[in-house]
């Protein structure tokens, strides 16, 4: 297993650059569809794929890798909702501890779980802190999960609780505001977490514009996760087209 893709994050930062991932959930996308989907991501600005979602069929993550390596050289990273999204074909999968919530199995059973597969696998392992906020209405992750995400009010905890998953390790923290959420991460709160780490920051959910996505960076994120919004305007691509 290497570390390249964790290490390129690291250095994507100290140049001041922001990243973007686009988030394909292989529960809602049609594999014929992959070669003009990623034709537009290639041609925008994202540095990231992101693949996983909160349910998904068994095998379906593994095709869907393997379709859109066929047709890109950016990064395929697996966002895994369960263990059986792991899959070889991707480069590296975001080892997601859910520390907003109390459910043991999304805090070490899982992970116990994934081990089997993850030592038989090249995949680049990240460990990251994965923080639900709440946005204003109930995500799949809430009801798979059986976990209540962190109020926006409640800002010392969300702060808290990302610099808790630095001391316990993790290399990136995940600030998510849901599929389709109504309400994206407040910008204050990006601002004041950003503050505190000494670690990457990813900001995903309810950010569906191009103004949206500049202000998640202004106030800190890293790096931003786009999935709805391209699931519901591809021409939301043409607003993040390369220069």
């Amino acid at each position: 297993m290497t570390n390249n893709i964790l290490k390129q994050i690291k250095a994507s930062i100290l140049k001041e650059e922001k990243l973007l991932a686009v988030l394909i959930d292989p529960d809602k996308f049609l594999v014929e569809n992959t070669a003009s989907f990623i034709a537009k991501v290639n041609a925008s600005i994202a540095t990231h794929i992101f693949v996983g979602g909160s349910t998904v069929e068994v095998d379906a993550t593994e095709t869907l890798v393997t379709e859109i390596k066929k047709y890109t050289t950016l990064p395929v990273i697996l966002f895994p909702g369960d263990v059986t999204q792991i899959t070889n074909a991707a480069d590296a999968i975001l080892f997601l501890s859910l520390i907003s919530g109390r459910n043991p199995d999304y805090l070490i059973g899982k992970h116990v779980e994934a081990v089997s597969k993850l030592k038989s696998t090249n995949l680049e392992v990240i460990p990251t802190g994965y923080i639900l906020v709440e946005s204003g209405k109930e995500t799949a992750v809430q009801r798979v999960t059986n976990t209540q995400p962190i109020s926006q009010n409640e800002v010392d905890k969300i702060v808290d609780t990302a610099k808790a998953a630095e001391f316990l390790g993790m290399q990136l923290v995940y600030l998510e505001a849901g599929s389709g959420a109504v309400n994206a991460v407040d910008l204050n709160i990006i601002k004041q977490v950003k503050a505190i780490l000494n670690i990457p920051l990813i900001v995903g959910g309810g950010i569906r514009s191009k103004t949206a996505l500049q202000s998640a960076y202004q106030a800190g994120a890293d790096l931003v996760v786009i999935g709805t919004a391209f699931e519901q305007d591809e021409a939301f691509f043409e607003a993040l087209k390369t220069d």
